[in-house]
């Protein structure tokens, strides 16, 4: 299994703790990087640390929650090697995974429920990169 590194800012702590018991209850190992509550922080802080952390091992995803994941999404994506991915439906995340390779998906807690999020991390945790043409592609970035 993948490592898996969780983090979010304030507005997203409460689905980040409902995504880390859903990992526990899979059995799922993840480090937590914080927030330890849902004092207002600077979700940049957070989202390099969770890519810092992913961008050192190819094993390694990432999971990151702020209101709309766009914020984490820019922050993380400033580091090399790293692949976050904005997801907001099913389709797109498995997409995500299959022709992006993506190494971070990053959720918005105040655009999707806890029930889509869930579901958008066992499909981006269970989605294998399709490699071939897309791979070609993934090298360019």
């Amino acid at each position: 299994m993948k490592k898996i590194f969780i983090s979010s800012d304030h507005a997203g702590f409460k689905l980040k703790e409902s995504i880390k018991d859903y990992l526990i209850k899979k059995k799922i190992e993840f480090e937590d990087l914080g927030p330890k509550n849902d004092s207002r922080v600077d979700y940049p802080d957070y989202a390099h640390k969770v890519a810092r952390k992913v961008k050192i091992n190819k094993s390694y995803v990432g999971i990151l929650v702020c209101g709309s994941g766009t914020g984490m999404n820019i922050a993380a994506n400033k580091h090399k090697n790293v692949r976050a991915a904005q997801c907001f439906n099913l389709k797109s995340t498995k997409l995500s995974r299959l022709h992006n390779d993506a190494n971070i998906i990053t959720l918005g807690s105040r655009l999707i429920s806890k029930k889509n999020a869930l579901q958008f991390i066992s499909v981006f945790l269970n989605t294998k990169f399709d490699g071939g043409r897309h791979l070609k592609r993934v090298k360019k970035i």
